[in-house]
C-alpha cells in the first residue's frame, strides 16, 4: 500500500492541474470502491473549484468551493493519472476510459484526472471541510511526521513505558500519522535501533534522535518520487526511485550498508509484516 511519500508525490503531481481549477464534469462509473461512494458524488463535484489540495496521513484531501472536501485513498492498487496539457507540463492526450477507470474528473482547464483501481481497495468520500478532521478515517490520527507537532518531546512521551516493539509503535497511526512498513524499517536502520526492541526500553535520547531521522527518510523518498512497489505510480505515470536507495528493506541476506559493519540484513515477521534489519549494528 502506498505510504506517505508516495501519496505526497501524487499530491504534488496533481497540484498544478487541480489547485484553483474548476471541475467541469465528474463521472462516477460504479457505485463503490472499498465502500459505497457518497450519494450524488458526481453532481456534488461538478462545477466546484478546487481551493486547496492537501495530504493528511495517507489521504489526499481536495477542498472545494462548495464547502466540502473530497477525500481520496489510493488503497493497494489505486492510481491517479493526469492527461491533457493545461499548463504545458503534461504530455498525455486523453486516453479512452478503461475498465478500471472508476472516477473521471474533467477540469475546465483541459486536464483530466482519472482514478484507476483494479482491485477496488481505494476509497473516496465527501465531507464538510470545517469538520473534516472529525471524519472517522481522520479523527484518531496522530501528528504528521513532517509537521511541527511531531517533535522530540512528543515522541519521547508517546513511546515512554510502551511494551510493544518500537517498530509496531511507530506504525501505530494514533502515535504518528502516515508512517508505513518501508520507511519505519529504513528510519530504524539509520538510527541504529532494532525493530525488536521494546519501545519503552529505547532511551529518551535515542527516541529523540529518531525524529529528524524519520523526517530525513521521508523527505529523501519524496524527492526520489516514492518507491515503485507493486502498483504505485506517480500522477504522471512515472515510477518512483527511492527503492534503489533502500538500506535494509527487501534486502534479506544482503551485506549491511553501514560503513564498517560486517553484518547481514535479516528478515523477521512482526504482526504479519516483514521487518528488515541488521542485528549487528541495530541494537
Amino acid at each position: 500500500m502506498p505510504e506517505l511519500p508516495e501519496v505526497e508525490t501524487v499530491r504534488r503531481g496533481l497540484e498544478p492541474a487541480m489547485t484553483g481549477a474548476v471541475i467541469a464534469t465528474a463521472r462516477v462509473n460504479r457505485p463503490d470502491l472499498r465502500w459505497p461512494f457518497p450519494p450524488g458524488m458526481a453532481e456534488r463535484l461538478a462545477g466546484q473549484r478546487v481551493l486547496a489540495l492537501r495530504r493528511r496521513s495517507k489521504y489526499i484531501l481536495a477542498d472545494l468551493s462548495s464547502g466540502e472536501t473530497l477525500l481520496i485513498h489510493l488503497g493497494m492498487s489505486g492510481r491517479i493519472l493526469i492527461s491533457g496539457d493545461p499548463l504545458g507540463q503534461f504530455v498525455h492526450d486523453h486516453p479512452a476510459v478503461e475498465k478500471h477507470d472508476h472516477v473521471v474528473l474533467d477540469m475546465a482547464n483541459g486536464a483530466r484526472i482519472t482514478f484507476n483501481d483494479p482491485r477496488r481497495f481505494g476509497a473516496m468520500d465527501l465531507m464538510a471541510t470545517d469538520t473534516a478532521e472529525a471524519h472517522p478515517l481522520l479523527a484518531k490520527l496522530g501528528p504528521e511526521p513532517l509537521g511541527n507537532q511531531f517533535d522530540e518531546p512528543y515522541l519521547v512521551a508517546a513511546l515512554a513505558g510502551k511494551n510493544t516493539p518500537v517498530k509496531s509503535a511507530l506504525l501505530d497511526q494514533r502515535i504518528v500519522a502516515g508512517l508505513g512498513n518501508i520507511y519505519v524499517c529504513e528510519a530504524l536502520f539509520r538510527a541504529g535501533i532494532s525493530p525488536l526492541r521494546r519501545a519503552g526500553r529505547v532511551s529518551a535520547s535515542r527516541v529523540a534522535a529518531l525524529v529528524p531521522i524519520i523526517r530525513a527518510v521521508l523527505n529523501d523518498a519524496i524527492l526520489a518520487g516514492g518507491s515503485s512497489l507493486r502498483d504505485f505510480r506517480q500522477a504522471d505515470g512515472e515510477l518512483g526511485y527511492f527503492q534503489h536507495s533502500f538500506d535494509v528493506y527487501d534486502r534479506e541476506s544482503a551485506p549491511c550498508r553501514r560503513a564498517g559493519c560486517t553484518g547481514i540484513v535479516r528478515r523477521v515477521v512482526q504482526s504479519g509484516r516483514s521487518s528488515f534489519y541488521c542485528a549487528t549494528c541495530q541494537r
